[in-house]
């Protein structure tokens, strides 16, 4: 008999589990007398009957559905499982984890700016994050209609709508063109706080929106590092300096040429003012010297006074090199 009973027996599970799948819906059968229901870690596994949630069990594990869900259903708790009749009820099976997806402009945005009349054409990429937060938009809107959805379809949904978002935030406030990395957190803080509002209504909720880079123009990106090299060094004539010695040691400028002979000139220019400046410095500290050539005797003279009084015999002094009563050297 038990055999017999078995054989209308099911097991409510997720079958077509995929790590990229939303959720997954049970459904078009009837669940036997004896059924089990089956939660993985990371699944929600909610009843559904006539549209309506009748229970929601987030706990993993394998439960016998007559004794353990049956008792928690909100209007099937009465429900008594017949002999050739079951209870029609559809399942819905959702995934709980955090999705992360890989984004990226397809083609190039032109950003309006005054520097370029075109505007500036600008690609982008990152991450963003998101997860299902709430079951009943997610059946009103989605699952009522479909019986499984992809990360996929919530990637195209976002992409359609990225392109407008990255001008939005990036024009506003006039954002630096030549330097959006720097700003890249707080456009990126604006991006998630407009799309989450376009999918909050389905049931889910962005979590979190990155911009790992942006990509300028391969020309625009040159006259950036040539900028950012230029401002590095302060000065223009400096740089061209540098240029043209680094040109010279790398064997760049060399020949009878006149980017050759240009900078020999520079260079021969440089080496005699530094002669100039060394031989007026030299001859400046001499000029000083021969100015004053009885510092030194003066010096001494002031270092040598005579005292007011022998130091030998107390007799005041007259001026003398010698003491007047003793005749004690004063000098």
């Amino acid at each position: 008999m038990s055999l017999f009973k078995n054989q209308f027996a099911n097991v409510v599970e997720w079958e077509e589990f995929r790590d990229d799948m939303i959720f997954w819906k049970w459904s078009n059968r009837e669940i036997k007398k004896g059924s089990r229901l089956i939660i993985r870690p990371g699944q929600d596994a909610i009843f559904i009957n006539n549209g309506k949630i009748e229970g929601i069990f987030t706990d993993e594990g394998d439960y016998n559905i007559e004794s353990q869900i049956i008792p928690f259903l909100s209007t099937l708790k009465g429900f008594k499982f017949g002999f050739n009749s079951g209870m029609r009820v559809e399942v819905l099976f959702v995934n709980t984890k955090e999705f992360t997806v890989k984004w990226g402009t397809k083609n190039a945005i032109n950003i309006p700016t005054p520097l370029l009349p075109g505007g500036m054409p600008i690609r982008a990429n990152g991450t963003f994050n998101f997860k299902v937060n709430d079951y009943m938009a997610l059946i009103d809107k989605i699952a009522g209609v479909k019986n499984s959805y992809l990360v996929e379809d919530i990637k195209i949904r976002i992409v359609s709508i990225l392109d407008q978002l990255l001008m939005k935030w990036i024009s506003r406030e006039g954002k630096d063109m030549f330097n959006l990395q720097a700003n890249s957190f707080e456009i990126a803080k604006g991006i998630k706080e407009d799309l989450d509002m376009q999918i909050i209504d389905s049931g889910m909720t962005i979590t979190g929106f990155n911009i790992m880079s942006f990509n300028y123009p391969e020309k625009i990106q040159e006259m950036i590092a040539k900028t950012a090299s230029h401002s590095m060094i302060g000065d223009i004539q400096k740089y061209q300096q540098v240029e043209m010695t680094d040109g010279i040691a790398s064997g760049k400028v060399k020949g009878g040429g006149a980017a050759a002979d240009m900078a020999g000139m520079m260079m021969g220019m440089n080496v005699a003012n530094e002669m100039m400046k060394n031989m007026n410095q030299n001859q400046n500290q001499n000029q000083n010297q021969n100015q004053n050539p009885s510092s030194q005797g003066n010096n001494h003279s002031v270092g040598n006074k005579i005292p007011n009084f022998c130091p030998n015999c107390g007799q005041k002094t007259s001026g003398g090199n010698f003491c007047s009563n003793c005749g004690q050297k004063l000098v």
